[in-house]
């Protein structure tokens, strides 16, 4: 099934570690996947490796709170060998503090939950995930539990980020969890536009036989290929708000106007760029000499 409820978390792990999901979610994971042996990174209050000891499956259990940083220790060299299924159940993002609140006196200087800013927590999932990644065996499964978050009027979806890093042929499940009994949930905050997010993602990936450095030269063309699209899409509307044909020089101020100038800034020679993009792709036709429409 791919979308998963359980109000009960079941007897498994600690209920009053806060963020840690229900047993149920665990034994459905495992009976599905069948995994010989399986890695759990932060591993909280021990739910995921209740549930495998109860199923007979060798697991090993890994957490910052005990020493282990995924965004810097080989998970492989700590396991010492490839696994079945490498799977975490990581912060998203402050919306817990665990070191310093649910654990520990003080905040741990490797602890994800206090990367105040979103991008940067991102590119260290992202160096988690690549490690969970190097860490299973060929065929093998690696996968996150996560959910969307809502900050300072900011909605970020952690899933669509992480799946927009990691190799995306690898992808093969995304499993929508239902969320129950959250400290949100019981609050009020008055008249509220949006609803409440009630919800997570699963996301699994099976490992190819790629090695790292493959995958990494395979993620950076898939983001080529996004800068690219998004390019065509920039001048696309352009064209369009001028009315689907105009001279090159319209065109420029058309799209200084609509791109971020964030994506200007970066490529000193963006109108090179803007030539090059109506000069290479089918949306685009030449009609006179300056002069380019949408074909």
């Amino acid at each position: 099934m791919s979308i998963l409820s359980f109000p009960d978390r079941g007897p498994w792990g600690d209920s009053r570690y806060r963020g840690n999901a229900s047993g149920h979610i665990y034994r459905e994971l495992y009976q599905q996947l069948q995994p010989k042996d399986i890695v759990e990174v932060f591993a909280g209050s021990g739910t995921a490796k209740q549930v495998a000891d109860e199923l007979g499956i060798p697991i090993v259990a890994l957490d910052l709170k005990d020493g282990f940083d995924a965004t810097r220790h080989s998970i492989l060299e700590k396991v010492g060998h490839e696994s079945d299924l490498v799977f975490g159940h990581a912060p998203y993002h402050t919306m817990i503090r665990y070191s310093g609140s649910v654990w520990g006196e003080k905040p741990h200087p490797a602890d994800l939950s206090h990367i105040e800013d979103i991008d940067e927590f991102i590119d260290a999932m992202q160096a988690v995930l690549l490690n969970q990644r190097e860490a299973t065996r060929p065929g093998g499964v690696y996968g996150t539990l996560t959910g969307d978050i809502r900050k300072d009027g900011r909605y970020t979806s952690l899933q669509a980020e992480y799946i927009a890093r990691m190799p995306k042929n690898e992808l093969k499940a995304i499993l929508i969890k239902t969320q129950h009994n959250t400290v949100s949930g019981r609050k009020s905050y008055g008249k509220m536009r949006y609803p409440f997010i009630q919800h997570e993602y699963i996301l699994l990936w099976e490992r190819a036989r790629a090695g790292t450095y493959q995958v990494l030269a395979a993620i950076t063309r898939q983001n080529d290929r996004h800068v690219k699209g998004t390019w065509r899409a920039i001048i696309r509307h352009a064209l369009t708000t001028l009315g689907g044909e105009a001279p090159l020089e319209r065109i420029y101020r058309a799209v200084a106007d609509t791109a971020p100038s964030s994506r200007l800034a970066a490529n000193e020679n963006w109108q090179a760029k803007v030539r090059q993009v109506l000069q290479r792709h089918r949306d685009f036709a030449n009609r006179d000499r300056g002069v380019w429409a949408l074909a």
